[in-house]
């Protein structure tokens, strides 16, 4: 959800950011502009002086603007931030036993499990997510159930099994995993 919201935002914002300046530079080109558009040309100013001057005997408005602006500034950093942050662990470090240890690719890592996890009795679909870091991975796991699997004896067999295998072939010492059941859809049988 957060991944479409991000990106109609980022879409919604390049669109107007592409529609002004276009209109800025047509306006300052000396292009026919339309007539609702408030530059008509080269000499034009954004702020008339009357409209500079009004609000500065207003004991009030500095602080609104700074405080706009520091809001503004804050969520441009935290969507800065939300771009930067990786949700999918690439890499594992995995204790080879001879001091040096080696990397293991997330992906992979995850790729296993999911089958595995999948192969479970009563499992429809699995789908893995490792998160974190490096060397302190978390695993986040959903599982599609059959209509006859029972969740509990489900997510026994995937923590004894598919996790812990993972776990043991990583050299972790732990695997903390968050595991989400949804139950399959099926047709109610019909009895003649």
């Amino acid at each position: 959800m957060l991944r479409t919201v991000n990106r109609v935002l980022l879409g919604l914002a390049g669109l107007v950011l592409v529609c002004v300046s276009g209109g800025v530079l047509a306006a300052g080109a000396g292009l026919d502009v339309p007539s609702w558009w408030p530059w008509k040309g080269p000499s034009d100013v954004l702020l008339s002086t009357a409209d500079r001057q009004r609000w500065r005997d207003e004991s009030w408005w500095w602080p609104v603007v700074i405080a706009v602006l520091a809001v503004l500034v804050l969520l441009a950093l935290w969507l800065l931030c939300a771009q930067l942050r990786r949700s999918r662990l690439t890499e594992v470090l995995v204790d080879s036993g001879d001091g040096d240890g080696a990397r293991v690719r997330g992906r992979a890592l995850e790729d296993a499990v999911e089958a595995e996890a999948q192969s479970l009795e009563g499992v429809s679909r699995a789908r893995i997510r490792l998160t974190g870091r490096r060397g302190e991975p978390t695993a986040r796991v959903r599982l599609l159930l059959e209509p006859y699997a029972s969740p509990a004896a489900t997510l026994h067999r995937l923590t004894s099994q598919a996790v812990a295998h993972a776990r043991e072939s990583a050299g972790l010492t732990s695997l903390p995993t968050e595991a989400r059941l949804a139950a399959a859809k099926h047709e109610a049988s019909k009895v003649t």
